[in-house]
Order: structure tokens, then C-alpha cells, then sequence
């Protein structure tokens, strides 16, 4: 491995959302420049023209500053080195390394049909015609006929390539526009890169850049492919099957600092962290190893990763969880009060909407299967709850705070024989319009004395004098 101050890229292409595997490229990179000393870069690969959309590169920018990662020195565009590619690969021809090739696809097919070739690929039809620049002719390079390349990848090991194998590949469309494995490979020897990490997905572009950096005189880089990710069904994840838009979970209420850690463990674990693998940033910085990295493909669990996010929402003050939870619910002062209260339940902030909705709104979304359970289930037993906490709650006496408002319930319950969960049931139903939620008293006491009876009397009416029917 090179001794070099290490210098590493991330390059994405604008032609979509950041997917959570371009993330997790993005945070190893970071782990590793920063634990090492090193230098990392971010560069836009913008090569195809019809796919790329200027309003990605924010997207780019956006989620990688989320997830509290940085880069150095100014964003570089790959269509801004276009002119150089250009003059380089030209010098590739003149030195006999490339050469012009007219054939169209079809062409191709065609005289691999006619030999009884099955395998496709590129047949060096035109290798020997001494063809110059011209409409319609791409530029190939011309791979050496016999002989071995060695490929050294830190993660995946060793591999003996046979150049026999490896087509004359394309290094610029027949337009002038260079393609990406002449235009990534490019870039980096311009910008001094030592390391590339990668999905593995890249890996047969491997000997393709080694036999260009070689053509051009270029050291070898240090090579680390990292593992596919899978989903659930260990199926590699698709952004038509799965959620995989990074953008999407920051929509969702996950934390940045639960989705770095997460990410991390993709493939890797920081040493120390336990059997949860919670760690912090700075140890994983501080023991990132690119050769730890495992090559197995890695299963995004989301349900996982909202368990971490769990517990980093745990984690927070009540000051910060208001803070960040205040993008997800809008109610300042509901949301103030009832944090600690909520905080411990949610896993994720975008949960918050619906457990607070009912103190915000002017009466509250009820759920039929929740109020069949808690109110039809024994009409006569909710009526009478309903009808004895409305004389309890609406005593001028009763003193409207969670510790009150619980001995009421209580002496309500005791009443009637029953436990004090059994009595919570219809009153929880009638003001939340749920059985489940945050702590029920706590919630009467921010909903106030007036909308809580406006809501129990709501009920009453709606089971009518003696329940349904009657």
C-alpha cells in the first residue's frame, strides 16, 4: 500500500437521488482520509449528458452535508476536463496505444452471429485499418494481444487478469464526448489520487484504467472495491424494489449521526463497539482500516436502522430533541411539553405528527378499530367511564395537572372494580382517538380542562344515552 499522504475522491453522477450505497462510498472514504491524514475530494462525474440534471448536484451536496461529512478544496466537474480528455486521449492514438473504429453495434452483432459467436463483444474488426478521427468512428484502446495483468484490490486480494480476455474497449464516443472510463481515470492521475474506493459494481473497470494509467506512464492507485448491498431477500437494492434514496430517510426522521453509524456497518464494524455497534464518529475515524472491510455483500435492514436511530433519539437532550424534532411537527409549544414524554417512544421524528396530531387539532381523528375495541366492546361499562370522569374532570375543584387528573381516573376505576388501564381505555379513545399514545395524563393535562370535557361530552353523544340504538 502506498506510503503517500493518501488522497481519495467521491464521485457521484447527477442523475439521481444519493443512493445509500453511494453514501456509504462517501462516508468510508471520509473515515479513511481522515483517519490517515489524507485528502478527500469531491468530483461530479457528469459525462453523460442525457441522463445528468443540474438539480441533483444540490441533491448531492445536500445529503452529504446531512450526514455531516466535508470535502476539500472546491467541487471539480468532469465536464470541465472534457477538452483535456480529449487532447490526452488523441495523444493515445499518436502513440499507437488507441485507435479509430467505425463499426456500429448492429455491425458488431452481426459478424459475431455469422462466426457463431455467442459471447458478445468487440471482434477488433477495425485494429489494423489505420483509421483516423472522422464521423461516426470511436476511439478504442488497443489492449495488448497476450500477457497478464495483475490486479491487487485491498478488500478482494489478488487476481491474475489475461489480456486475451479483454476486448479493445472504448475511450471516446464517436461525438468526442470521453466515456467514463477514460474520464474517471483521467481525473484521477490530475488530481494526484492514491485511493479509490468503489462498489464493486466497478470492478471490471479495473484493468480497463490500469492499462491507460500504465499507457500514460502512471503508478498503479490503491484498489478497494466494496461489497454489494442487498436487501432483506439478499437481492442487490433496486431504486425501483426498495427504499434506497438517502433523502428519503432524512424525510422520515432519521438522524444523520444514526445513518453514519449504520452505514458504517455495512461491510465494517468499528473494533470496540459492542454487540449493539453503536459507536461514535470520532472512534470510527479513529479505527477505520480499508483491509477490515469485509467483501461480503452487506443487508440493509431498515428495521435495524431504525433501532439505532432509536437510541440516538434517546440520546439527545430534551433541548435538542425540540429543536430537531420541530421540522417534523408543527406546534412549538404542544411539542415543548410534551417532549419528554415522547422522546423515549418514537423512533423516528417523523412518528411525531401522528402520536401529537390530537392536541393540535380541534377535535381529534378517530380510529374505528380503536374506538370499536375501547367503546362497542361493553357499551355500558364505556358509558359509565365516560359519564363519571366527565363529573371528576369537570369539578372546578380538580386541579388540572397529570398528578390530579391520574387520582381521579383512579378513584373512577376504583369504582367501578376496575384496573386503572381497563378505565384508561375509552377516556384515551375519546380525546386521542386512539388506544395507543403517549402517556395519557401527561397529554390531558397540555390539552387543557375545556377541549379535554368538550371531547369526553363528544363521545357520550356519540354512544348516546345508554350506547347504540337506544
Amino acid at each position: 500500500m502506498s506510503t503517500s499522504v493518501p488522497r481519495l475522491r467521491f464521485a457521484p453522477s447527477p442523475t439521481g437521488m444519493l443512493h445509500v450505497g453511494n453514501a456509504r462510498t462517501a462516508l468510508f472514504d471520509w473515515l479513511y482520509a481522515r483517519g490517515h491524514g489524507g485528502v478527500t475530494l469531491l468530483r461530479i462525474e457528469d459525462t453523460d449528458d442525457s441522463r445528468n440534471h443540474p438539480e441533483w448536484v444540490d441533491v448531492i451536496y445536500r445529503s452529504i452535508e446531512w450526514l455531516g461529512l466535508d470535502w476539500d478544496g472546491e467541487p471539480k466537474f468532469q465536464s470541465a476536463s472534457f477538452e483535456s480528455h480529449r487532447v490526452t486521449a488523441e495523444k493515445l492514438f499518436a502513440d499507437g496505444y488507441a485507435y479509430y473504429c467505425e463499426c456500429t453495434k448492429e455491425d458488431v452483432e452481426a459478424r459475431n452471429a455469422a462466426a457463431g459467436q455467442k459471447t458478445p463483444g468487440y471482434d477488433s474488426f477495425c485494429r489494423d485499418r489505420e483509421l483516423g478521427p472522422g464521423p461516426g468512428r470511436a476511439l478504442r484502446f488497443r489492449v495488448p494481444d497476450s500477457g497478464a495483468l495483475l490486479r491487487r484490490d485491498v478488500i478482494r486480494g489478488e487476481t491474475e487478469i489475461d489480456l486475451a480476455t479483454v476486448e479493445d474497449f472504448a475511450i471516446m464516443r464517436s461525438n468526442g464526448v470521453p466515456l467514463y472510463v477514460l474520464a474517471n481515470a483521467l481525473d484521477d492521475i490530475e488530481d494526484g489520487i492514491t485511493h479509490v474506493l468503489r462498489g464493486e459494481d466497478h470492478l471490471a473497470n479495473v484493468v480497463k484504467q490500469m492499462l491507460i494509467r500504465d499507457a500514460l506512464g502512471q503508478p498503479d492507485l490503491v484498489w478497494a472495491h466494496l461489497p454489494m448491498i442487498v436487501n432483506e431477500q439478499r437481492k442487490k437494492l433496486s431504486k425501483r424494489r426498495d427504499k434506497v434514496a438517502l433523502d428519503s430517510f432524512r424525510v422520515d426522521g432519521y438522524l444523520p449521526e444514526a445513518m453514519v453509524n449504520y452505514l458504517a456497518t455495512l461491510g465494517w464494524s468499528p473494533p470496540s463497539a459492542g454487540d449493539d455497534e453503536i459507536a461514535p464518529v470520532e472512534e470510527m475515524v479513529a479505527t477505520f482500516q480499508l483491509q477490515d472491510v469485509n467483501s461480503s455483500p452487506a443487508a440493509f435492514d431498515e428495521r435495524k436502522l431504525a433501532a439505532f436511530n432509536g437510541h440516538y433519539v434517546r440520546e439527545l437532550t430534551v433541548e435538542e430533541f425540540v429543536r430537531r424534532a420541530s421540522e417534523f411537527f408543527d406546534g412549538a409549544e404542544v411539542l415543548e411539553r410534551m417532549a419528554p414524554h415522547v422522546q423515549t417512544r418514537v423512533e423516528r421524528l417523523a412518528e411525531l405528527p401522528q402520536m401529537l396530531d390530537f392536541l393540535v387539532r380541534e377535535s381529534p381523528v378517530i380510529d374505528k378499530a380503536s374506538w370499536d375495541k375501547a367503546m362497542l366492546r361493553d357499551v355500558g361499562v364505556a358509558h359509565s367511564i365516560l359519564s363519571d370522569t366527565l363529573g371528576v374532570y369537570g369539578a372546578p375543584s380538580l386541579s388540572w395537572e397529570a398528578p390530579a387528573l391520574h387520582e381521579g381516573l383512579a378513584s373512577v376505576a376504583e369504582r367501578h372494580g376496575l384496573g386503572l388501564a381497563k378505565a384508561q381505555a375509552p377516556v384515551r379513545v375519546a380525546v386521542t382517538g386512539r388506544t395507543v399514545g403517549p402517556p395519557l395524563f401527561e397529554s390531558l393535562e397540555v390539552l387543557g380542562r375545556e377541549a379535554t370535557l368538550l371531547r369526553l361530552r363528544g363521545a357520550l353523544d356519540q354512544l348516546g344515552p345508554a350506547g347504540p340504538g337506544s
